[in-house]
């Protein structure tokens, strides 16, 4: 597979100690020492830090500074001139803002409901994660009684349905 992966997480928040707003990772298999050759990148761009970035002149901005700032400040109304200077410059960023204009009320409407049904359905999924938990551990705790009361392995195991192993290890 030679495609290259990227993943962007566009933060509001530092997430490193540096000035720089833009990292990019590259995932290896630490324990067999294998690399993945730059088929999978995680790039990171901290908003927070543009701007110093914001302050230079479109012309002398990179196409992430460009990117970065027009993520940033786009619904800034101080900062409503530089972003149109920026759309005038990155045909991209041009693009991006006549899909955004283009999105319809429905199309928002869309994501809402699935955004929230994604919710529940993770809220759902938790719960019944916590519900397999609990009655895991029930199991745990019933078969300990049934050990220290002098019950049979196979007896605990038929009761709890628990392993031999798991049993065993009480």
């Amino acid at each position: 597979m030679s495609a290259v992966t990227g993943i962007a997480i566009l933060a509001n928040e530092k997430f490193f100690d540096d000035e720089n707003f833009v990292h990019n990772f590259s995932y290896s298999d630490l324990d067999n020492r294998i690399p993945l050759g730059g088929r999978t990148k995680i790039i990171t761009v901290e908003l927070v830090k543009t701007e110093p970035v914001a302050g230079k002149p479109v012309e002398e901005m990179t196409n992430a500074e460009l990117w970065a700032v027009f993520f940033q400040y786009l619904t800034d109304p101080e900062k409503r001139d530089k972003i149109i200077e920026i759309i005038n410059q990155e045909e991209g960023i041009a693009m991006a803002v006549d899909t955004l204009i283009n999105i319809t009320k429905d199309d928002v409407e869309f994501a809402r409901m699935t955004t929230l049904i994604k919710s529940e359905l993770d809220w759902q999924s938790g719960i019944v994660d916590a519900e397999r938990k609990g009655r895991n551990e029930e199991k745990l705790e019933n078969a300990k009684k049934m050990k220290t009361m002098g019950f049979l392995s196979e007896q605990i195991q038929a009761v709890t349905g628990l392993s031999r192993e798991t049993i065993a290890q009480l």
